[in-house]
């Protein structure tokens, strides 16, 4: 049995790892931690979890934990695993990282997005970004994971296979994508509050959302493995996140120009090739387009797209819930994939609906 520790596990990604948790075959949630609650049964913050009255909230002490623990979650705000992550806790325990710290292959990217100073620049390389789907076999052999950002995720999963194909043009690529409030985390902020989210859609970081550098440099990774693409050339694009009222999950849709004239039939083979033995991935039928209804609470990622020959563009459209496939999920995934275990193991669940 995996020992578990969840660095973090009061927030709305922590709490979903320990839900997911509870019911996996091979692993068990050995210590929970939080800032707020120490001391604290997890059932007093989190009363869906009244079946499990022995586990409580303790202080975080990473260094205890990595002796205790086989695999550590930090479901922490970004800049705090870059300052705790050492050489010493990697030889002792896995970690996967749910902040953006290790995300990133250049800390002065990440310096400029995220306006924090990088505090384990030397453990960048060590660190597998953990998209399971793409980097499988590199996460296998992985003590420290980057656990993929909830929107680019999406956004990654939706394009790669078209930009591996060299199927559409990768300059003035534009994601639009729209979320519910729980991808904004569980702190006091005015802009999650009832009166100002509900009966609201608005966009916000216009410009400037730090998935940007995230979503470049993962589908400027596959532009250079596209035999016909010219090396040296960065994706640059336009993402636009919107908020919408709902508790979870994201709908996006990404418009790109076709590199030639394609059929559907020609455009779903490739999707087929890249993502039909993929279990998590499921590619909608033509004419329906994904729905997060249809992905809630699970650890799917719907993918669909629509051919504009009017316009010669190709419309992508993808959806997950940010709190499984974009968070909590995925980690899980990672971990299976880490220990040998199933990659499905504590992930076969069915969407909720109606929730």
């Amino acid at each position: 049995m995996i020992k578990v520790g969840v660095i973090g596990a009061t927030g709305y990604g922590g709490g979903e790892l320990v839900r997911l948790l509870a019911f996996h075959p091979a692993a068990k949630v050995r210590v929970v931690t939080s800032r707020s609650y120490i001391g604290k049964a997890y059932h007093e913050v989190f009363e869906n979890f009244r079946h499990d009255e022995d586990l409580m909230v303790q202080e975080e002490n990473i260094a205890a934990i990595a002796k205790e623990c086989d695999a550590v979650f930090l479901a922490l705000p970004h800049g705090a695993a870059s300052r705790m992550v050492t050489e010493d806790l990697l030889r002792q325990t896995r970690i996967i990282d749910f902040g953006a710290d290790f995300r990133l292959s250049d800390p002065a990217v990440y310096e400029k997005w995220y306006k924090v100073e990088h505090g384990a620049k030397d453990l960048l390389r060590k660190a597998v970004y953990g998209l399971s789907e793409i980097y499988r076999e590199r996460v296998r052999a992985a003590r420290l994971i980057a656990n993929p950002g909830c929107y680019t995720t999406c956004g990654i999963l939706a394009l790669y296979p078209l930009i591996r194909e060299s199927v559409i043009h990768t300059d003035g690529l534009i994601i639009d994508a729209k979320s519910g409030v729980s991808g904004a985390g569980r702190g006091l902020d005015l802009g999650v509050h009832y009166d100002e989210a509900n009966e609201n859609v608005r966009a916000y970081q216009v410009g400037c959302h730090r998935h940007t550098p995230e979503l470049e440099e993962q589908l400027s990774l596959a532009a250079a493995q596209a035999a016909d693409r010219p090396p040296g050339q960065p994706i640059v694009l336009t993402f636009t996140p919107h908020m919408v009222p709902m508790n979870r999950g994201i709908l996006l849709t990404a418009y790109a120009r076709l590199t030639k004239d394609y059929s559907y039939e020609e455009i779903h083979a490739i999707y087929e090739r890249y993502y039909g033995k993929e279990y998590f991935i499921r590619l909608t039928k033509k004419g329906i387009s994904p729905e997060t209804k249809w992905v809630k609470a699970s650890n799917f990622c719907d993918i669909g797209f629509t051919l504009d020959e009017r316009t010669g563009r190709l419309i992508v459209i993808a959806a997950l819930d940010n709190l499984v496939k974009g968070a909590a999920g995925q980690a899980v995934q990672n971990m299976n994939l880490m220990f040998g275990l199933e990659e499905k193991a504590g992930l076969e669940l069915d969407p909720v609906f109606p929730a």
